[in-house]
């Protein structure tokens, strides 16, 4: 995929573009939605599937006091996008000028004049253009002037909650890893460069890989189901968020113990992926009181696969006997 920053580095433009709009913060179902789209519709016109976002995000800019803690780092999102069939995206730097383009500008200078836009593919809710004034039937309007195509995408809804960014942040900052899991189509992930701790989960017989985590939006202090990924091998873990209250920590670390995992490993960057919930931080009056409870999250989190594990059973059993 090509990664291309401000509209001088486009160079020649791409075949037949068929272009979507956004930051895309999570690339979740709701995205991935409109991007099937935007690459099925590349596909029939033998054109480009391009992404045009924004650097920074818009509201750092416009509103930096209501400026979202974002869901993954720019390295994810781009792996994301690509892994979705997005063969170039283009950063266009937001500036208070940039924001200022009416709707009929933004259309006619941005994916007329420098994009060539052949079609365009947006969400229902989309808006742009100065005070966001802007939406999906006025860019249907001004693009049809033009010659553009435009495909509305109607959002996607799971178990009644609109796969959104906004909505998965509210989830994760709630601790709500699962339901933030079904509308991101994954796991809610954060991952960092591994740091050598105090040696302290060692002595209490639960030896962690240790990271500060990358990402912006970060589920709150507590003990969860993971999955850490360890040379893209993925093992089942239990992992603290947190400071630590039990020895008077300050510092935020996440904490993976990987279970039934004895090798004596230090990888230099470490993926972590949430699952469940299973209780808050605490602060303990010892060391063996905290050793019991964490014996006890272990074990927690050891049947949480157990019973996946019974369950995917199933259904390739249930497979079987249909097919």
């Amino acid at each position: 995929m090509r990664v291309l920053r401000g509209f001088n580095s486009l160079g020649e433009p791409l075949p037949s573009p068929v272009v979507t709009i956004g930051n895309f913060d999570g690339v979740h179902l709701g995205h991935r939605a409109i991007l099937d789209k935007v690459v099925a519709e590349a596909r029939a016109r033998r054109g480009a599937a391009l992404v045009l976002s924004f650097d920074p995000h818009p509201s750092r800019i416009l509103a930096p006091q209501r400026a979202p803690r974002l869901l993954t780092t720019a390295e994810q999102k781009l792996a994301l996008l690509e892994a979705a069939g997005v063969e170039a995206i283009l950063f266009a730097p937001f500036t208070l000028e940039f924001s200022r383009l009416s709707p009929q500008e933004f259309v006619e200078q941005v994916l007329h004049h420098r994009l060539r836009a052949a079609a365009v593919c947006i969400g229902a809710n989309f808006r742009f253009g100065h005070r966001q004034a802007g939406d999906a039937a006025l860019l249907a309007t001004l693009a049809e002037q033009l010659g553009m195509a435009v495909h509305v995408v109607e959002p996607v809804v799971i178990r009644g909650e609109v796969a959104s960014s906004s909505t998965i942040r509210r989830l994760v900052s709630e601790g709500d890893v699962r339901a933030a899991a079904r509308l991101l189509g994954r796991p809610f992930t954060l991952s960092g460069a591994v740091e050598r701790g105090e040696g302290r989960g060692c002595r209490l017989g639960f030896p962690t890989l240790n990271f500060v985590p990358e990402q912006e939006c970060l589920p709150p202090n507590g003990v969860y189901v993971t999955e850490t990924v360890l040379d893209a091998a993925r093992h089942p873990s239990a992992t603290n968020v947190g400071v630590r209250p039990t020895f008077d920590g300050r510092r935020l670390w996440v904490e993976s113990h990987l279970l039934d995992f004895s090798d004596n490993v230090q990888p230099a960057r470490l993926e972590v992926r949430f699952h469940d919930r299973l209780r808050d931080e605490m602060k303990f009056p010892s060391a063996d009181a905290l050793q019991a409870q964490i014996a006890s999250d272990v074990e927690r989190a050891r049947q949480f696969f157990v019973q996946r594990k019974k369950c995917e059973l199933q259904v390739e059993k249930k497979g079987r006997t249909t097919g």
